[in-house]
């Protein structure tokens, strides 16, 4: 999965995606399951008793359940848009995140290797 935590995202399909391009951030990412937990998306109440860390006197909490990696889409601040992202390597051989649509960074995944370096 090319999307890591603290990116902004834009939901594609579910109730949040009535809202149209407001992007979100992601809080956690859940590799085995493929899903994506993001801020202010699929809240649901749980219930919890009194004493826990969270709550000590009770109640209801808030709190964001996963979505599907699927669901969402890569928000690029370049460009405005939704996109999907790409890798690709640089002139000094580390690895690099990129926007399919505007060809911007978007961050890197690895260091410099000599192997890939454009000399």
């Amino acid at each position: 999965m090319k999307i890591r935590r603290g990116d902004r995202v834009q939901i594609l399909s579910g109730n949040a995606a009535a809202d149209g391009k407001i992007a979100r951030k992601v809080i956690q990412i859940l590799h085995g399951s493929n899903k994506l937990v993001v801020e202010g998306v699929n809240t649901v109440y749980k219930h919890v008793r009194r004493g826990h860390p969270k709550s000590p006197q009770g109640g209801r909490l808030h709190v964001e359940m996963p979505i599907d990696a699927s669901n969402v889409a890569y928000h690029c601040e370049a460009c405005g848009n939704a996109a999907k992202l790409g890798l690709r390597y640089t002139d000094d051989g580390s690895k690099e995140r990129f926007c399919r649509k505007c060809k911007a960074a978007a961050g890197a995944v690895s260091g410099p290797r000599a192997r890939y370096a454009k000399s």
